[in-house]
């Protein structure tokens, strides 16, 4: 039994470590509350048993369908946070690692199984903290008469849950290391960016920083699309009484008919995701690569990376490797290509349009603001270290390369769960896999404790990382023709181009 600010909690022991879940950080986000910047949770009498994951927050169906499979919790309680400790003992002060899942900021919940923190734990003698945030319309959508970002908002208020806390699971509030990949790698970049998440962390890994971040009006644009899939406006008087559900409904709706969108959403339109991070000059006031240049958060360390073949789970997943033509890969890089299609063509000249169709996508989405994050907090007085992930998948007969989300079940040891299920081909991991995702699990590990994760900071001269591959080498960055291409590039956020209809 361990004592919150909000009442006592009873977790249970398994296999050595002390697990508590499905705890409230804030009040459930509906009725008054709907759309509104989390409230703290209300203080409960008696002892709390947190033996189960919360409800997911209302959501896309993923890969693996429903979010959390037929033993999810239901309700409305969303926002809990989940604990994994070695020893609950207020004495103990061990690191504490913070975990922000992905999935596009439409979907992704921290009871999925692909996200139990074992492993993590157990290696690094540290506690874990994962927890839910709203997604789609209820946390990202640009609602008139609601806070921008209350996905953001929701995190704050779980990592100031953790400050509050984790002190009493053992965890040491002054040494948390927040942590996460895709969305949840753009989430850490807008938290360095926040002047309400300052303080809250002293050190953060991203794994695959999305690049996409929305301008004001681009996203008001996006929620009146979305609103008007169901009749409505995007206005919390028209949407606060509506089913989650429908909401839910309405970007399912709308996410296949973006592309059509190219002429007034721009680069946004193809990725078939309406929902991103609103730059809204207040709670996110300016882009993170804006923010870190300018010494934001330059003290708090950083590791940051990507995998070589982002874009290959996509390709994959669509049906479309192998069936690339030369006019669709010239109009990927007609619209993302920094200075145009010749100068890719000219940098991969024995490239296929698949492997230009690929390269580009990868490159504007995660590799390259990723490396832009490192050089920006860098530029900003800040240390960073970067790695990028080489090693190719076993899934799907080796086709999906080091793609997205490769990096997931390799850190988290949980290969045969949710994408871990995909990009692992459902096979038990070889040995080479259990050491390099051992290899992950250490580095990460040994980051939060010490801020060195066992490889040299990244500078502009050497511009070494880690390349995480059978054989793990330090080696000057592998994407070199990438980043020349990229280089000044400032990543901006996503405008609205046109008027449209």
């Amino acid at each position: 039994m361990v004592h919150t600010v909000t009442g006592a909690v009873r977790g249970r022991r398994e296999e050595g470590l002390t697990v508590f879940r499905g705890i409230p950080f804030a009040e459930p986000p509906v009725g008054e509350a709907r759309f509104a910047a989390p409230r703290p949770a209300r203080a409960w009498d008696g002892i709390r048993e947190a033996y189960a994951f919360g409800p997911p927050p209302p959501q896309d169906l993923g890969a693996a369908g429903p979010a959390g499979g037929a033993n999810a919790a239901v309700g409305d309680d969303w926002l809990t946070v989940n604990v994994w400790t070695p020893a609950p003992d207020p004495a103990a002060h061990r690191p504490v690692m913070v975990w922000i899942y992905g999935g596009a900021y439409k979907l992704g919940h921290a009871g999925s199984p692909g996200y139990d923190a074992r492993r993590i734990a157990e290696d690094g003698d540290l506690v874990v903290v994962t927890f839910n945030y709203r997604l789609g319309m209820e946390g990202f959508a640009r609602i008139e008469g609601a806070p921008a970002n209350r996905g953001l908002l929701d995190q704050v208020a779980a990592l100031e849950w953790v400050r509050e806390n984790i002190a009493a699971f053992g965890g040491d509030p002054g040494q948390v290391t927040v942590f996460g990949e895709s969305a949840g790698a753009g989430s850490v970049a807008s938290l360095l960016a926040m002047t309400s998440a300052a303080g809250l962390f002293r050190r953060a890994i991203a794994q695959s920083v999305p690049g996409t971040f929305f301008s004001d009006e681009l996203a008001r644009d996006v929620a009146a699309a979305l609103a008007a899939e169901i009749g409505l406006r995007p206005t919390v008087a028209d949407l606060a009484a509506v089913d989650p559900a429908r909401l839910v409904e309405a970007g399912q709706a709308l996410a296949p008919k973006m592309p059509g969108y190219v002429d007034r959403w721009g680069q946004a339109a193809p990725t078939v995701t309406p929902y991103s991070p609103v730059v809204d000059g207040d709670v996110l006031p300016v882009m993170p690569w804006q923010a870190l240049a300018s010494g934001a958060s330059r003290d708090v360390d950083l590791i940051v990376g990507h995998n070589r073949d982002e874009n290959r789970l996509f390709t994959v997943m669509a049906g479309k490797l192998g069936r690339i033509t030369d006019e669709r890969a010239s109009a990927a890089l007609g619209l993302y290509a920094p200075g145009g299609e010749a100068v890719y063509r000219a940098a991969y000249p024995a490239a296929s349009a698949n492997d230009l169709y690929e390269r580009v996508q990868t490159d504007w989405l995660f590799a390259m603001p990723s490396l832009h994050l490192a050089e920006a907090h860098l530029a900003g007085g800040g240390r960073s270290h970067v790695y990028e992930l080489t090693w190719p998948a076993p899934g799907d007969g080796g086709a999906l390369g080091a793609c997205h989300a490769l990096d997931v079940p390799l850190l988290f040891g949980t290969f045969q769960a949710d994408l871990g299920a995909l990009v692992f081909g459902g096979a038990e991991p070889s040995p080479e896999a259990l050491a390099l995702s051992s290899r992950f699990r250490a580095s990460w590990t040994a980051f939060a404790r010490t801020g060195d994760p066992g490889w040299p900071a990244y500078d502009t001269e050497r511009r070494l990382v880690q390349v995480l591959d059978a054989e793990p080498v330090v080696a000057p960055y592998p994407g070199e023709a990438s980043r020349r291409l990229w280089e000044g590039y400032e990543f901006a956020p996503l405008p609205l181009v046109g008027a449209g209809e």
